[in-house]
């Protein structure tokens, strides 16, 4: 597995300029790309977006960097770099759309959820395929993306996707496409589980007796507190959480029911793993 950063550098966006980048469906997970892009300094005028009924700040957006906006592709209409983020469902309608777009040096870009790369067989045989799966926080551009390329994806095309989802977040690569099933049990349900813990730690202080909006904002501020010093130590999390621990005090005591045997230890295994299961549930019906 490798990792980046969220960061397009001058390189990134000179290997970039004046390639045709294409992007079908600009809903959320697009949009965000969209303007990820737009605000990392891509030129408008590289891009196309792809979508029959695309909300009025994306096309305002996207005229004032001098894209364009089509419903369908029109003929001539190749991209070197063609970006699927289309809800899953509607993916394999548009793939006839996609092929129009695709040439012998493109490279597709997948975020379509459980759409593995066997959805592109029969006439993108031997096309560069990357599957990528990004998360929630994806849509403010601190999100983590698992990405996995095809065997016909070369370095240069495996940099550039990597450029073009950074934007969104840290990007890993995966070394097999299986591990995108469990990379969506830990970082795709992820946020879930923490948003989950603020509900409780909110209701857990209005136990306590503390009003309803201080023991949210205490909740709150406390995950994201913490999550930053996540994101700027080097120390693992059980160090940090040594940290805030003193033997036989108030942290100690809580850890105590915390960690004991069937705990939340265990129950967190418990719940990634139907989350995984499920995920390959899903990929096997899809």
């Amino acid at each position: 597995m490798s990792q980046t950063q969220n960061r397009v550098d001058a390189a990134g966006l000179a290997a970039l300029k004046g390639r045709r980048i294409a992007l079908f469906g600009a809903g959320n997970m697009g949009g965000a790309m969209l303007r990820g892009w737009l605000a990392a300094g891509f030129r408008g005028s590289d891009i196309l977006v792809v979508d029959p009924n695309p909300s009025n700040d994306t096309l305002s957006e996207l005229a004032d960097a001098g894209g364009r906006h089509v419903q369908s592709p029109e003929p001539g209409d190749v991209a070197e770099f063609v970006i699927l983020a289309v809800k899953p469902q509607i993916l394999d309608s548009i793939l006839p759309m996609v092929g129009m777009m695709t040439g012998t040096s493109s490279t597709i870009i997948s975020v379509a959820a459980g759409k593995a790369l066997a959805t592109f067989t029969g006439g993108f045989d031997g096309c560069a395929v990357v599957r990528a799966m990004p998360n929630l926080p994806a849509l403010i551009g601190r999100g983590l993306t698992g990405a996995y390329a095809n065997d016909t994806v070369n370095l240069h095309q495996k940099l550039a996707a990597d450029v073009l989802l950074s934007v969104l977040g840290k990007v890993v690569w995966l070394d097999r496409e299986a591990e995108i099933d469990a990379l969506t049990a830990i970082s795709g349900s992820g946020p879930a589980y923490l948003f989950f813990l603020a509900e409780c730690l909110k209701e857990a202080g209005t136990d306590l007796g503390l009003s309803s909006e201080l023991a949210g904002v205490l909740a709150r501020q406390t995950i994201i507190g913490a999550a930053a010093m996540l994101d700027q130590s080097s120390e693992e999390p059980q160090d940090l959480r040594k940290k805030v621990t003193s033997p036989g005090g108030t942290t100690q005591a809580a850890l105590d029911v915390l960690m004991r045997q069937n705990g939340m230890r265990e129950l967190l295994s418990q719940a990634v793993a139907a989350a995984h299961a499920r995920s390959l549930a899903l990929a096997a019906s899809a």
